[in-house]
């Protein structure tokens, strides 16, 4: 310890000697392992953080598999058989849920809530930490309206009150009481704050519609494995019992934790790759430092050396040195990291999960310790062998200068600014592919326009066509007229040029429904759900589509244009033929050589309303889900006719005016007209800019990422030049003084910067090549291996390398031949 506590001090006198090389070394390594470790937290927080429940490893989420293959969301018929016949499971749930309308509490507000089946929290092992769960009692049929709530709405809008027999929430036009509270924290799924018993709404009889999500427990005797066969076997014997009235054929179960972050894995696990890439260059550039340190004591150790210093000896100080730059880089790079993560969470796509399970926690901060560590010894290791490898007899006789400027120890810093070059030419490439995507993604034309618009987004009662008594005609007709009304006044803000509405719009996450329709004559109506499935197994008359309710002016207002026949008007009222728009895909794809206008659908599995739709009018496609995938055949219905869907209900107003003085003004309309619907208002090119914020997220991080490496890079080969200019001096004073010219001079110098780069940048171009092909589920439009991407960064990196040579360069061509042979 003695030993070690002297050559620690001895590492801090070399470091305080020489400030410069000590702070540009500790910031270069404290970007990198900065930079690294934020992404790590973040990687480590939404991909292997384990879930916070009780064994997590064993919580699963399951599909229904149809026979080509595709994933669904379970029938609830289907749901039960497997719960009766599986043994592999040691609890197995259902939920769905939607955003309601919560009022009872503090204030009226729109939170997610969750109709959960029995065994819903034994399959996560939580309960309640106020209050009390479901009993048996109230998971049946015809039992008193119970919910539990989340910690935080109980905090916000209940006041933590420990009494929650006083609490009664309104939500949907039923009135609940409220008997539990979950613990902090949980908001299991999609931000959950109410659970609702599954058994107080009717239960579903379709083998189609595939409305519930489905988790499960497994049993500890039970593999995922074998869950899957058992689940295979069991959707087999349904499909034979069933035949067409049920599309599974398979079923499909992975664990809840890859489930909640498959789309996201692969762009995260790009986020580390390329934080890893600029760790690699700037540990290259500080292993050029430490080159060039190590080269200037030549002498120095060879005196002590002399003086009876082993290797042994000279290695352990030069990995004292190394753990002590380190150690500091690694402290400041943590320091760094907790603001790096705050940014990131802070930029991150509302959409990626888990966000609240990012920080720099004690794994994160054994990653760093590892990753110092590992930097340290590689580092001390890689300077003291370099340092201790000549000749002492040879050091002190020529003061070190063969072995400082001998060609063996130029080649080497030139091998690791050709790595450096190498490993940011891949960066670069990335970092440009997902440029060129997110271009050719804003080139595509939407179908519709985001200029000037204000969404206010509502969620109105359910007029729920689950329940066995479906509304009345009076109440679709009260909802019509709330909705009328609201327009009406929106019309009269000042600026505001046109006000629509539908329960969908396009880009908005989870908001588009889809189903099958069928295609039927006049009479041939069905005149049951039941009816409507067994005519479905006609694929002659059969499709798919979206469903979708819209006002009159909704698509004059969103720019879609009017193809074939009329817009919906005002003789599409409630008692008139149900009239339907379809876009264009589905005119193609169903009536493709023929007038669609006047032809007759049925699409009544959606609200009920199993009445014929008569298609008046072709609109122009638009983009519902993506800008990234193909518009969708999509049938629009007049939300007068068909209201049982407004429940979610988008208004979009056009106006000329500044947004804010629109919303307060349409604020107060709807304090007016219902003060328990809190609205949510955003403009339409915020709701646009969202579904590219995933997109944006990696190009920026990326870009970031490639920009440091990019100056790391021609900061290290301005280094080398440099330095092989300065060890160079004699001998360029010798060459001019024996007649070579400025040009001469500049020429021996870039080119040999120059024959650098080209070698850095054509294993860049190899690499490249290799490791692109990885992010093309990433791409769109552009090719892994596109040629114009690859000429435009070859150009770059060759255009920065230059401008890093020609400095060095310059000062070679002034050197004075009469200094030159005076040196040393």
């Amino acid at each position: 310890m003695g030993i070690l506590w002297l050559d620690l001090r001895h590492a801090l006198r070399q470091l305080r000697h020489r400030p410069g090389f000590t702070a540009i070394t500790v910031l270069t390594l404290a970007l990198g392992i900065g930079a690294t470790t934020a992404i790590f937290s973040v990687v480590y927080g939404v991909l292997l953080r384990p879930l916070s429940y009780p064994k997590p490893e064993q919580i699963v989420r399951l599909w229904e598999v149809d026979p080509a293959g595709h994933r669904m969301n379970f029938a609830e018929p289907n749901f039960v058989d497997l719960r009766a016949a599986s043994n592999s499971f040691a609890a197995i749930t259902e939920t769905g849920g939607d955003e309601v309308t919560v009022t009872g509490g503090a204030a009226p507000t729109r939170v997610n809530a969750a109709v959960v089946s029995q065994d819903f929290f034994k399959v996560l092992g939580v309960s309640p930490v106020a209050g009390r769960g479901f009993s048996p009692e109230d998971q049946r049929q015809g039992a008193a309206p119970v919910l539990l709530v989340s910690h935080a709405y109980w905090q916000q809008y209940l006041g933590g009150a420990p009494d929650l027999s006083r609490f009664k929430l309104v939500a949907d036009n039923h009135v609940f009481s409220v008997i539990g509270v979950m613990p902090q924290n949980f908001s299991f799924p999609d931000n959950t704050a109410l659970w609702v018993p599954r058994d107080f709404f009717p239960p579903d009889t379709s083998r189609t519609a595939h409305n519930w999500v489905v988790f499960g427990r497994l049993t500890d005797r039970a593999s995922l494995p074998q869950a899957r066969a058992e689940l295979d076997a069991i959707a087999h014997r349904l499909k034979q019992q069933y035949g067409q009235d049920t599309d599974m054929s398979a079923a499909s179960i992975i664990r809840l934790q890859d489930a909640m972050t498959a789309q996201v894995r692969p762009a995260l696990f790009l986020l580390l790759g390329a934080v890893g890439f600029l760790l690699l260059v700037a540990c290259a550039n500080v292993a050029n430092l430490l080159l060039a340190q190590s080269a200037a004591r030549q002498r120095e150790l060879a005196i002590r050396a002399a003086l009876g210093a082993d290797r042994h000896t000279l290695v352990r100080q030069f990995l004292v040195e190394s753990f002590v730059l380190c150690g500091i880089s690694g402290a400041l790079g943590v320091i760094a990291a907790r603001w790096g993560v705050d940014l990131l969470v802070a930029l991150a796509p509302k959409d990626l999960p888990r966000l609240d399970s990012v920080s720099t926690n004690l794994p994160v901060l054994f990653f760093v310790l590892c990753l110092t560590i590992l930097l340290s010894v590689a580092l001390g290791i890689f300077t003291a062998v370099r340092a201790t490898s000549g000749d002492v007899r040879e050091a002190l006789a020529e003061g070190g200068r063969q072995q400082i400027s001998g060609p063996r120890s130029q080649r080497f810093g030139r091998t690791i600014v050709v790595a450096q070059l190498a490993t940011t030419m891949i960066l670069l490439v990335g970092a440009g592919l997902l440029g060129r995507s997110l271009l050719r993604v804003l080139s595509v034309d939407p179908g519709f326009r985001t200029e000037h618009i204000v969404t206010m987004d509502l969620a109105f009662p359910a007029l729920d066509h689950a329940l066995p008594e479906l509304p009345s005609d009076a109440e679709k007709a009260a909802r019509v007229h709330e909705i009328d009304e609201l327009f009406a006044r929106l019309r009269g803000v000042p600026g505001v040029e046109s006000v629509a509405g539908g329960d969908t719009l396009p880009l908005v996450d989870n908001s588009v429904s889809n189903g099958g329709f069928l295609i039927l004559r006049p009479g041939q109506q069905p005149q049951s759900i039941e009816d409507f499935e067994k005519l479905g197994h006609n694929p002659s008359i059969t499709g798919y589509a979206d469903y979708c309710v819209a006002s009159d002016d909704y698509f004059r207002v969103l720019g879609i244009p009017l193809l074939r026949g009329r817009f919906f008007d005002g003789r599409d009222t409630l008692d008139a033929p149900h009239a339907a728009l379809i876009n264009e895909a589905l005119a193609r794809k169903r009536w493709p050589n023929e007038d669609p206008l006047g032809k007759t659908i049925e699409f009544g599995n959606m609200d009920g309303d199993l009445r014929l739709l008569t298609i008046v009018g072709v609109v122009g496609d638009a983009r519902n889900r993506s800008l990234e995938t193909r518009p969708d055949p999509t049938i629009y219905v007049d939300y007068r006719q068909r209201p049982m869907r407004t429940t979610s209900f988008i208004v979009v107003v056009r106006t000329a005016q500044p947004p804010a003085s629109v919303i307060a003004a349409a604020r107060e309309i709807l304090r007016d007209i219902d003060p328990n619907l809190p609205p949510h208002f955003q403009t339409f090119a915020q709701v646009f800019a969202s579904s590219l914020a995933s997109r944006r997220f990696n190009l920026m991080l990326v870009g970031a990422f490639a920009a440091a490496a990019l100056l790391l890079a021609a900061a290290g080969i301005y280094g080398v030049m440099a330095y092989s200019v300065a060890r160079r001096t004699r001998e360029l004073g010798v060459r001019i003084a024996l007649g070579a010219t400025a040009g001469d001079v500049l020429r021996l110098v870039l080119g040999q910067g120059l024959g650098t780069t080209a070698i850095g940048v054509a294993i860049g171009v190899a690499g490249s090549l290799a490791l692109t092909g990885m992010i093309r589920s990433l791409l769109f439009g552009v090719s892994a291996f596109d040629p114009l991407t690859l000429a435009a960064v070859t150009l770059l990196l060759a255009a920065v390398s230059l401008f890093a040579c020609w400095i060095p360069a310059r000062r070679a061509t002034r050197v004075d031949p009469l200094e030159a042979l005076r040196y040393e």
